[in-house]
Order: C-alpha cells, then structure tokens, then sequence
C-alpha cells in the first residue's frame, strides 16, 4: 500500500507549499536529503517501490525525489520503419524501451509531487547528461512551466559540507548551455544512429527477403573503422628476422649479463662473426658512467587516467572501472568521476581531506609525512574542467565493507591523492662499458636513489631495480659464454579497450562519459570480441561494405566537427538548432548516396552474411569418417545439434545435442581429449564456456 506525504496538509487539508528537488538517483536522494534536514534525519516515504523524503532546512520545506538516470528518450515522431527521418519527439523511456518499466512509478511520482511544488532544484550531477536529466523531468514530468521556477545545485562529492555549501550557493537558473548541448548530442545522436542503422538493414533486406540487426552510429562507425585498419595492418604484416646478441661475464665473483651495443643485427653471418670473435675472450671496462633523473609526482586522476591505471594495474576494462568509481561516488568516497581535471581549485580543502584521511591507519604515516613538511603544493597536470576538480577521495571513510573491486580503486585512487603532494623521485642509472675484441658491451644497472612521491604511491610503481656490482675502469671480466637469439619484428599490437579508448581521446571523438560505452556497444553488437580486440568477421563485413559505398559515415573528421560543434553549444557560441541542421545538412547526401546504392550494399552484406553463417555453422573434421561436423537445427522440434554430413550418405551417424541457450561460436580448436571440435557458449552475464561437442561421451568432459 503506498505511503502518502501526509505531513505535507495543514489541519484544514490545503498543502504548504515546498521545494522539491530532484536527484539522478536514489542513493544521491537519500544522501541530499540527508545532508539538508537540519537533523539529519529526513522522514522516508515509498510510493510503488520509489523512496522520497521530506527534510526541513531554515524553516523552508523539502521534498527530495530521485530518478533513475534517463527517464525520457528520443524517439521517432510518427509511425513508420524507413529512413531518412529527422523528425523526433522526447517521451518517456519506459514507452520506447521495455526493460526500463520501472521508470514509469519515478515519472508518476515526481508528476504528482510537483503539483503542489511552488519551486524546484535540479540536483542531478553538473554534467550535460546529469543536466539533460533534470530538464526533461521538470520539462515532461513536471510541466513546462516549472522551468521557470527551477534553480541549480552544483556540487562534485555527495559530502554533507558540499551539498550544504551547494544548497546555499544555489545558481538562479538552469544550466543551459549544459542542457542545450545535452539535447543536441542525444538528438544528433539519434539522427546518425538510427538512419545509418535503418540504411543497413533496409539494403539488406531488400535483397534477402528478411531482416537481419545491424547498426552504426556517429562514433561507432569511426571506432569500428581504427580496428578494422588496425587487423588489416596485422594480417599484411611481413615477419622479418632479426639477431641478439648478450653475454655472460664474471665480475667480482658474480655473473651478470652483457648487451650488446646493437640492438638488432640484421644478417646472421654478422651475428655468427661477433659470436665467434667474442667467445672465450677478456673483456677490458672502458668507461663508467652515471646520471641521475628526477621523476615528479603524477598529476591527480582525471577519468581517462583513472581507466587507464587501473587497466594496467587490475585489468579493468573502462566501463568497469567507470561503474566502480560511480559507486564509490554515490557512496561519498570520492569526488565526481566523469571529470577532465587535473588541477586543484581553491574551493578544494585539502588540509581537512588530509586530516581525515589520517584517521585511516592504512595512511597514517604517509598523511603525517605530508603534513609535517608545511605548505601543501600538489602537482597538477594540463587539463582543466571548470566543472569539476580531479578525481579525489573525500575524506570520508567507508561506513560498510567494500567490495573486492571497489576496495582497489578506492585505495588506487586515495594513494595517488597522496602521492600529489610527494617530493620528486631520483632515479640513478648506471653504464658499465665493456670492450670484448673489437665490440662493445653493456651492463647497466638502476636503482632509486630518493623515493620521494613512490613511497605514498608505492603498491603501483612499476619502477625495476637492477643492482650491479661496483667496478673502475680498466678492470677486466671474464667473457663465460656469448649468445645468439634469433626473433622476428611483430607486427603493431592489437587494441585493448584501454588503448582504444585513449586512441578515440587523442581523436577527440565521443566524450569522456561515452567512450567506454562506445567500446561495450561494439562487443555487443558482436562486431569485435576478446580482450585483446580482434575484430569478428560481422564487424569487417560491416565495414568493409561501408568503405566500398559510404566511407563519409567512417570519417573521423565529420565526427569531430559534429563533436566541436556541441563543444560550442555548451559554450553558447552555437545554438543548438544550428547544429542540429547542419548535422542533418551532413548527414543527408550520405543517405541519398546510400539509397543509390542499396541494391548493391544489400548483395554485398547478403553475400558476406552467407559465409559468415556457413563458416559460423561449420565445426571442422569429423574424427571418425573425415567429413564436416555442422550445427544444424531440427526442421521438427527446432532444436539444435551437431551432426556430420555424412549421415546423408549413410557413412556416419555422430550426432550430440547442444545448449539452446545463447550464442555459439566455433573456436577453431579440437578437444585434447577426444579430437572433437569445441565451441564457445556464450551467455548473458556469465563467462563464455568452451564445450566440447563430444561432451557426451569425452572423458575430459566428465
């Protein structure tokens, strides 16, 4: 039975007027609310599974009301399944997505509760999608004349002291700019998305008969496009052979290995004669020579260093990280993530964050350390976001267990808070110079001198200390033993999603709160798969047909210009009607191009579907007759199974069921156990399983 604001009638029945204020989502309602009622201690009400709360500040009434991210989308104006269309509408997000029910009981509530509201706050992250929130519900939700009566809270950490200063320091009008741009991107966005997916799909069916899902977008296509050339580049790569050259030399008792001067010795005569003149020799130290390197403390985390290091660190893949920091974020353990800062604005108390930190006995000592030596003077890095300051813990401690996951971070971000304020590293690297006949050698050495900034940061440097033995010039080593190795140049790696990510950064396309969603989308859409991405023959099929017919919608170009355009909204030097034209303007000789074509795209995403499919039903050899092991699907029951094509002939009657559940794909790999082919079964949310499809009777798989 749903509860009622019943402390919000007078005896008479008529409602006092209040200020309600909306919250991105529930965990931030409850800490807003929290932090604003003079007790501390808001009443809580629940109206169809939706919390809300009532807090009282300066004898001013408040209602606190969450959402749940986006509570309305675009959609298409009007009926219809065809492109071009540019006409579009904002509805509720329950209405266009069917797994987002749930939204509705947050827009019936907030609806209901702004009737009797005689002003608003918007207290959703200062972000454009955190802007772009808070519009549509005062807009759609709320009614439009609520615009009007709208203020904006600004804040960067769910802290009681940030949101108290936030409440008081409230900016007299939404942010526009924000909004606009917010608008504009989801709108363009749209646009680009579902007209070049519609195109695609339409080509396709035109020629097949039937439909098959395939999408592409403003920054999905580019993205897609970095790993199709980047597979390219791999499979025209050309091994070519190359020689090292190390020794083994006895020095003051010890062995240590030698370098020689050349890296790569292109010729293995070469490589033999060095061999030879230096085997069994005396090696005479022509030189020692050290130098010294002063390493400066990090720049605090923006969010793409933040991705980054805990990708190398963890393996966190950027959305995962981004998730954890988020609910560190709504747990008032760290300022807000999405940020582009790397520099401290005064606002910031970092003394207080400091002395509360000290409180943790895990930072104790380095928190003193910092403290006892005055001035604090954290390092800063180039980027700037006037929005928000650099990834930063806040001072608060956990008031319940972390997650494993979220315990990592916490500490990875909360140690290179620390490490900010750390003096400069020296690092002392040392050269031995060693002359065997006519060649030369080196042994080199490295250790840190002064740990500086390390300390602080010192579970996550990945500094190496090599130790060498102390030697003068003119003394002479014994020459033990000369090795030759054999390599070969390797071709430019794959992306990883860290990789990829800094290289859409370094294109400047997407934004620092989309990339890492980009690169999801794309596993999946089933256009690239494996940590170290590979793309799938989907995702080149795509693209090649795209290059071969519409290469315009891969441009990064036209993705950027899109992308400084929106820049220009926020700043409100463009209005948001302007781009939109001119992205449509972009957008629709890309389209009449494509409907040009569509007869030939069509035949050529059939033709490239077709093999897919047969190379994606084929499993390989058959061990027991030699034919082709395929998954075929019972014309009868609609099953699907593994069989061998050579039970038509009457030769073979292997045949083994298959999960019905999710995606299965061939590994290319036979069973170490019985020589069957295996497969990938993939499933929603679970690790993929490889099987072997003589499970039945393998023993491996017993």
């Amino acid at each position: 039975m749903p509860i009622f604001l019943v402390y919000l009638t007078t005896p008479g029945g008529a409602y006092v007027s209040y200020t309600l204020i909306i919250a991105e989502k529930p965990s931030a309602a409850e800490r807003i609310a929290k932090a604003l009622d003079e007790n501390g201690k808001p009443e809580v009400y629940e109206e169809n599974g939706v919390r809300y709360y009532k807090a009282t500040r300066d004898k001013t009434k408040l209602v606190i009301v969450p959402a749940i991210g986006h509570l309305f989308s675009v959609s298409q104006k009007g009926g219809g399944w065809t492109y071009p269309v540019f006409n579009v509408e904002w509805v509720a997000t329950y209405r266009v997505n069917k797994r987002a029910s749930n939204t509705k009981h947050f827009i019936d509530l907030i609806s209901k509760l702004a009737k009797d509201a005689d002003s608003f706050i918007s207290a959703t992250d200062f972000d454009i999608e955190g802007s772009q929130i808070a519009y549509n519900i005062l807009k759609y939700a709320c009614g439009t004349e609520s615009l009007s009566k709208a203020k904006r809270m600004k804040f960067s950490a769910l802290t009681k002291d940030e949101l108290v200063n936030a409440y008081y320091s409230l900016s007299q009008t939404l942010d526009w700019g924000l909004i606009e741009a917010g608008r504009a991107r989801h709108e363009i966005d749209w646009i680009y998305g579902i007209n070049l997916s519609r195109a695609l799909m339409t080509s396709l069916k035109n020629v097949a008969g039937k439909y098959h899902t395939l999408s592409t977008g403003r920054v999905q296509g580019p993205t897609l496009s970095f790993i199709a050339r980047r597979e390219r580049e791999i499979k025209s790569f050309v091994p070519k052979p190359y020689w090292t050259i190390s020794a083994q030399a006895e020095i003051n008792g010890g062995l240590y290995v030698l370098q020689y001067e050349k890296g790569k010795i292109l010729t293995k005569s070469e490589a033999e004669k060095v061999v030879e003149e230096c085997s069994g020799q005396v090696g005479i130290i022509t030189d020692v020579s050290s130098s010294e390197r002063t390493l400066s403390p990090p720049p605090p985390f923006d969010i793409s260093s933040l991705q980054s290091e805990a990708y190398s660190l963890f393996g966190y893949t950027p959305s995962r990280t981004m998730a954890i920091a988020e609910r560190l974020y709504l747990a008032a353990l760290i300022s807000y993530p999405r940020t582009g800062s790397q520099k401290f604005p005064p606002s910031i108390d970092l003394l207080s964050i400091l002395r509360q930190l000290r409180e943790h006995e895990r930072y104790t000592r380095i928190v003193e350390c910092i403290l006892s030596r005055g001035k604090l003077s954290p390092t800063e890095g180039k980027k700037e976001d006037p929005a928000h300051p650099p990834i930063h813990p806040t001072g608060t401690l956990p008031e319940e267990k972390l997650s494993p996951e979220e315990e990592k971070l916490f500490d990875l971000i909360v140690r290179r808070f620390l490490a900010v304020f750390g003096p400069p590293s020296i690092r002392e690297s040392i050269k031995v110079t060693i002359a065997v006949s006519s060649h030369i050698f080196h042994l080199r050495g490295m250790k840190t001198k002064v740990a500086g900034w390390q300390e602080a940061y010192e579970p996550y440097v990945r500094t190496e200390e090599i130790e060498i033995p102390p030697v003068r010039e003119g003394e002479q080593v014994k020459i033990v033993n000369v090795n030759l190795e054999e390599k070969y140049t390797a071709p430019p790696p794959r992306y990883n999603p860290n990789s990829l990510l800094k290289l859409m950064e370094a294109n400047q396309i997407g934004t620092k709160a989309t990339r890492a969603d980009i690169i999801e989308t794309l596993y999946e859409r089933r256009y690239i798969t494996g940590r170290q991405i590979e793309i799938t023959d989907l995702g080149l099929s795509v693209i090649n047909v795209l290059s071969a017919y519409c290469p315009r919608v891969l441009s990064v170009d036209l993705t950027r210009e899109l992308e400084e355009a929106m820049n220009q909204i926020e700043s409100q030097k463009k209005t948001r009607q302007e781009v939109i034209v001119d992205a449509i303007e972009k957008l629709t000789p890309i389209l009449e191009d494509f409907k040009r074509k569509e007869k030939e795209i069509g035949e050529a995403l059939r033709e490239a579907l077709f093999k897919i499919q047969q190379k994606q039903f084929s499993l390989g050899k058959c061990p027991l007759c030699g034919g082709e092991l395929k998954i075929i699907r019972s014309r009868k029951s609609r099953k699907r199974f593994v069989g061998c094509l050579n039970y038509w002939s009457g030769t073979c009657n292997f045949s083994a069921p298959l999960p019905q559940a999710g995606i299965l794909e061939p590994t290319g790999k036979t069973c170490p156990n019985c020589g069957f082919p295996t497969l990938l079964v993939r499933r929603p949310r679970r690790r993929p399983q490889e099987l072997c499809v003589n499970w039945q009777k393998c023993q491996g798989a017993k």
